[in-house]
């Protein structure tokens, strides 16, 4: 089994459930007393706000780039940033690392060919939804359409995440504004939507829509997973 780094902490809401799937995963796949071999850095996400907001994504990129080089040398197999949005600076991961790196928008396209779609509604901050480091690779990679919300719905998903759900608040209020703008994107022709923020399906289970969702964090965790398994005696797949 390869040891898995996890670059944590944005937010930790969502670094804890990184820490259950990878666990959950490697039991599942192996059984009896089984868990996964992996290795956390957690970052201060006050810190990270703080430079997203100032538009600092070079300071925001060489913090990854140390996280990263840390895991490497702490003996890390392959490396995964436990978010969406600060995929942005991934380069300045694997720029300064010589051990894999798994990229959460190929592993959510992956997901999302498998169901055999080809439209799909993508849900996060601004950053992930506006700048083309996501959708750039669902686009050019996976021949997918890409649907985002309209401007003021926008807005509404990047404030619910950073005024709230970064903050271990999930209200009745924005579980419901959150799945009224799929639903607006559902009569645009989504037939998925992507949860492009790891705290979003804390907020949103798949029961809450009539389209398939995708949990990029669960999705990103159990490729890695896989991925560390890749040679294990036995290996067998379950679905997600």
């Amino acid at each position: 089994m390869k040891t898995i780094g996890l670059i944590g902490g944005m937010s930790w809401e969502s670094s804890k459930l990184y820490y259950e799937f990878v666990n959950t995963r490697a039991k599942e796949i192996l059984g009896g007393s089984h868990s996964a071999k992996c290795i956390l850095i957690s970052v201060d996400f006050a810190e990270i706000e703080h430079l997203t907001f100032k538009g600092d994504w070079n300071a925001i990129g060489n913090l990854m780039k140390q996280a990263a080089q840390q895991l490497e040398k702490a003996g890390a197999d392959i490396i995964l940033l436990c978010t969406n949005t600060i995929h942005l600076v991934s380069h300045y991961i694997t720029e300064n690392i010589t051990i894999p790196f798994m990229h959460i928008a190929s592993t959510t396209g992956e997901a999302i060919r498998k169901k055999n779609l080809k439209k799909v509604a993508l849900l996060g901050t601004k950053f992930t939804m506006e700048k083309d480091f996501y959708t750039k690779t669902l686009e050019n990679d996976f021949d997918l359409e890409v649907l985002i919300p309209d401007t003021s719905g926008k807005q509404m998903v990047h404030d619910i995440i950073y005024n709230e759900l970064v903050k271990g608040q999930f209200t009745s209020t924005s579980k419901k504004a959150i799945i009224e703008i799929i639903e607006e994107l559902q009569n645009k022709g989504a037939e998925g939507v992507i949860l492009g923020c790891t705290e979003l399906p804390i907020l949103i289970s798949k029961t809450d829509v009539i389209i398939p969702t995708f949990d990029t964090g669960k999705i990103h965790a159990y490729e890695a997973v896989e991925w560390s398994l890749k040679n294990e005696p036995n290996k067998f797949k379950v679905s997600l």
